[in-house]
């Protein structure tokens, strides 16, 4: 039997790669490796799960089996890879070599873990992905006070959704602004005003000092000298992309995986993709992205080479409570910031000199806008 095509992952990179490439080729082997449950599932939907009122269960899409019947596939779930070996095609499995016709790395990102003083590390949450989403909700049961480290979108995403759930949230971060290095100052203000309609508090600019029980609660002691009583801490401080693995395998990385415009790695029939990949210098943890990239190596995989390319890539941030969309302008490129609007509606336009539109910030209303901004964008992969 032939050695299969191989994806390390599933989750929205791998699930979406199979299906994608298993409309070119019903019939080559194909493994799944995932070190969770294999459940599919949107992760995006993490992050507005406490508005819908929502557990794990209710996110799933598809088990495992149901998955690997759909695909033609075997999935092999609760499975770590423990080495690869590029020379001989083959990947490790603790003393079990698997040998593979092609190899994908779509294993994704990890959250950055930020260490804190006091007796209550364990309780900094993090959620990225379902078992860390149902170990969360567990969390919380029959608790009401939630406090949020980090200001960026996922931060924000769920300032908003544990709000709508009926919580009451802090918002702890060391920055100026809310999504910093991502949102135009007025863009920022808008939608803090709106979290903030919500109930939503920040403290920006100080960091969490230690953290520490107080009986059934938790006490977040901050860099300024002020104190936060709650019941729980979601820490949404950022993801890393996940390279150990192929460094120790002699792959090139940099933040990520890096890949050129076929996906492929520094190794021949090594690909990569999703939140680990760095696709021609760019690593974009968005969903736009990475549904170009499943649609442009399904093609390689099945024998015809294509190299991915990225139209306009705006960010819809699930903000209701201020509806924001944003398309940062592309590296390299320098512009000026000119600002409309007043309160939640904002429309922040970057330009260069010669009026050329390089990104936006839409809030509120001015969001309506975007479909016409977008033919005007340039493409940040031509």
């Amino acid at each position: 039997m032939s050695a299969p095509v191989v994806i390390i992952g599933t989750g929205l990179a791998g699930y979406n790669l199979a299906k994608e490439w298993r409309k070119l080729d019903t019939q080559t082997p194909l493994l799944l490796i995932t070190a969770d449950d294999g459940r599919s599932y949107s992760k995006p939907m993490l992050s507005t799960g406490f508005g819908k009122n929502k557990d794990a269960d209710g996110l799933v899409m598809a088990e495992a089996g149901a998955m690997a019947e759909q695909l033609n596939a075997e999935v092999r779930t609760h499975t770590r890879v423990t080495g690869i070996d590029p020379g001989h095609k083959r990947l490790w499995i603790g003393e079990e070599a698997v040998a593979y016709r092609d190899l994908i790395l779509a294993w994704g990102a990890e959250p950055i873990r930020v260490p804190v003083e006091g007796d209550a590390q364990d309780a900094l949450l993090p959620i990225n992905d379902l078992e860390d989403y149902a170990r969360f909700r567990c969390a919380v049961a029959g608790k009401r006070r939630v406090l949020i480290l980090g200001a960026g979108l996922i931060g924000c995403e769920f300032a908003n959704d544990l709000s709508a759930g009926g919580y009451q949230v802090e918002v702890l971060a060391p920055c100026e602004q809310v999504m910093p290095g991502l949102l135009h100052p007025a863009a920022a203000s808008a939608v803090q005003a709106g979290l903030e309609g919500l109930g939503v508090r920040f403290h920006l600019g100080p960091v969490l000092a230690s953290l520490d029980r107080q009986g059934d609660a938790l006490q977040a002691s901050l860099s300024d000298g002020n104190l936060i009583q709650c019941d729980a801490v979601v820490s949404a401080v950022g993801l890393r992309p996940r390279i150990a693995l192929a460094a120790a395998a002699g792959l090139d990385v940099n933040r990520g995986v890096m890949v050129d415009r076929q996906l492929r790695t520094s190794h021949a029939n090594i690909y990569a993709l999703g939140d680990c990949a760095e696709v021609d210098g760019l690593n974009l943890l968005y969903v736009m992205p990475l549904m170009a990239c499943a649609r442009a190596l399904a093609k390689t995989l099945a024998g015809e080479p294509t190299a991915v390319s990225y139209g306009p890539m705006p960010v819809t941030v699930k903000t209701p409570a201020c509806p924001l969309v944003v398309s940062p302008p592309p590296r390299g490129r320098e512009g000026e910031w000119t600002v409309e609007g007043s309160g939640s509606d904002i429309k922040a336009l970057c330009r260069e000199a010669c009026g050329t539109l390089l990104g936006y910030a839409l809030t509120g209303a001015a969001v309506q806008e975007k479909l016409a901004l977008n033919k005007e964008l340039p493409a940040l992969l031509a």
